[in-house]
């Protein structure tokens, strides 16, 4: 019952995806997995499975609070349901969580999560604990096809998408790590039989005082080219009777996919950050190959026109910072310059780079970010520096990377030579 696989992006070049449609795998035991599905999915499988159209509604809405509000996985917890219905579902249906293959916890409290699906593939999902927030960086694809240079994802090859169960899936099992689903009583629906109506004015739930406050799509992967299930998957973890976390605390980070981005704004509304990392074309198209097809002033116009751009809802520009590439005083000016010119609501996070086993990359010196940063802040756009977080377990921006399909430095070099000459 998961949904299909994102229609293949419409957009030729050797720098552009091809990811291969993936049907879910059927479980050998036949059962259906719940996780990821929205209540209307979650209704349809109850009516496939014999359940009639007026109880299918009711025993959606209760099984949707279940999984999403209460982190339950065990149907015969679900005490609002009779007991033979409980049997009944779980016979046929079974709430499902990723595979821990290993789970590891920073010296700083970053905690990394090395996940396996159902189908042998492997991902990383990030908990980055702070004093005021608890942010869950999650991936949407098993590996990458951008192939930026500074980012140890990016010497991975692209597997497939992840689906809307397994995005969602690392959202659950960050709060069954943290402890953070509630106790106690259901709410005014409890005690309803197959026969009652639905209560449509039940109240809605809020994940006010938990520590996994904020999410960000910046794990393996680029969102924008797994958007429909990237879609459906955070549209379930907005809705205000689950997880009920608000789109202002969720931050969609793209390479610069600008056939999605105004999709991104209507279709899922939530907070936009860029991978800009570079004001030239020439160290662009080094650092974000994507770049060669989208360029900096293509890609700085899509911002402007971003519907949900405001004063209050800025774009971040996320910006790492090496060392002799991208970091001179001359690159911060041009930096204000491109930012004044299109009058982007725009704040700027600087990203210390952090280094991975392999790369030529050197981070610049805490001086030269701290001038760097002084001149954009002078330009009068907030430039925070990023504090590296799970440096020491690999967890931190750029260092993600799973086992699965890895590419040897010489093919790195040897494809992108390929690129660079049948680009032209």
């Amino acid at each position: 019952m998961q949904s299909a696989a994102s229609p293949l992006m419409p957009i030729p070049g050797l720098i552009d995806p091809v990811p291969v449609p993936r049907a879910v795998t059927p479980r050998a035991d036949g059962r259906v997995d719940l996780m990821g599905l929205s209540r209307p999915q979650i209704k349809g499988a109850l009516e496939e499975a014999g359940l009639d159209v007026k109880a299918a509604k009711l025993r959606s809405k209760q099984l949707f609070h279940w999984l999403y509000h209460r982190g339950t996985t065990d149907f015969e917890a679900m005490t609002d349901l009779a007991k033979p219905m409980r049997g009944w579902m779980a016979e046929r249906f079974v709430v499902g969580r990723p595979q821990v293959v290993e789970a590891q916890v920073s010296s700083d409290g970053t905690r990394k999560w090395l996940l396996r699906s159902d189908d042998g593939q492997d991902y990383e999902m990030v908990f980055i604990p702070d004093a005021d927030r608890g942010t869950l960086c999650v991936s949407s694809q098993v590996g990458c096809t951008l192939n930026c240079s500074f980012c140890h994802t990016g010497t991975m090859r692209l597997v497939r998408n992840l689906t809307p169960g397994e995005i969602v899936g690392q959202v659950m099992l960050a709060r069954d790590a943290l402890g953070e689903w509630p106790k106690g009583n259901m709410s005014s629906d409890a005690g309803a039989t197959a026969n009652d109506d639905e209560d449509e004015d039940a109240s809605h739930y809020t994940a006010d005082g938990r520590m996994l406050t904020n999410i960000v799509m910046m794990g393996m992967g680029e969102p924008l080219y797994n958007f429909d299930h990237v879609r459906d998957a955070l549209k379930v973890v907005m809705d205000g009777d689950g997880l009920a976390l608000s789109r202002r605390r969720i931050t969609l980070s793209t390479s610069g996919v600008i056939p999605m981005m105004a999709r991104a704004s209507e279709e899922i509304g939530v907070n936009l950050a860029v991978s800009l990392h570079a004001v030239t074309k020439e160290v662009r198209d080094e650092l974000v190959p994507l770049n060669r097809k989208y360029g900096i002033d293509e890609l700085l116009q899509a911002c402007a026109d971003y519907p949900k751009a405001s004063n209050a809802r800025r774009i971040t520009f996320e910006y790492v910072m090496i060392k002799d590439k991208n970091d001179s005083d001359a690159d911060a000016r041009e930096l204000v310059r491109l930012i004044r010119k299109y009058q982007l609501p725009a704040k700027v996070n600087l990203i210390p780079f952090n280094p991975w086993p392999g790369t030529d990359y050197e981070c610049s010196t805490p001086d030269r970010i701290r001038a760097f940063s002084s001149i954009v802040f002078q330009g009068g756009i907030s430039a925070p520096v990023r504090t590296p977080r799970g440096r020491d377990i690999m967890a931190a921006c750029g260092q993600l990377k799973s086992a699965s399909e890895k590419k040897s430095k010489a093919e790195m070099k040897r494809l992108s030579e390929e690129k660079q000459a049948a680009l032209g």
